[in-house]
């Protein structure tokens, strides 16, 4: 009973904890967005401001679905080789996340939706997963397929 206890306390804990780190980013992003707002539009003013936000926006979706296309692509060749396109699949989700990042108006947004885009970037952050579960992968394949057939010592079989 008490071991069951100390498993749901600790289960509850590490819910706070996780509700505390989402919450803390919910609020803290847009209080960083409104910082570099005010920041940049007194340098560049507000039109300006407004029209990078808006430029970033569209050339962020513009080069997202350039992106999504060539990682299809790349996954379809990766099946085709009878592989798993494990990086391919993160690099999907990632672009699909930093393309949400884009659209949302602001400067580290777009900042943080920029370095998940390019695909020097994306290697480097999502290669070692992706590395990882290709290995598990080779581990498994340690088997060769086949059919066999049982034969007995008939005479008729014999030549």
């Amino acid at each position: 009973m008490i071991v069951i206890t100390l498993l749901i306390n600790f289960n509850q804990q590490l819910h706070y904890r996780q509700m505390n780190t989402l919450l803390l980013s919910i609020i803290l992003i847009p209080i960083i967005e409104i910082y570099l707002f005010i920041k940049i539009g007194g340098q560049i003013g507000a039109f300006n401001t407004i029209s990078l936000i808006l430029i970033t926006a569209v050339v962020g979706i513009i080069y997202a679905r350039y992106e999504g296309l060539n990682t299809l692509r790349s996954g379809f060749l990766q099946l085709i080789k009878n592989e798993v396109p494990a990086y391919e699949i993160l690099s999907g989700a990632a672009i699909a996340f930093s393309a949400l990042l884009l659209i949302i108006p602001g400067f580290a947004t777009d900042i943080l939706g920029f370095l998940i885009i390019f695909p020097l970037t994306r290697k480097l952050i999502f290669g070692n997963l992706s590395n990882k579960f290709k290995k598990e992968e080779t581990k498994k394949k340690n088997f060769i397929e086949g059919e066999f057939e049982d034969m007995d010592d008939d005479d008729d079989r014999k030549i």
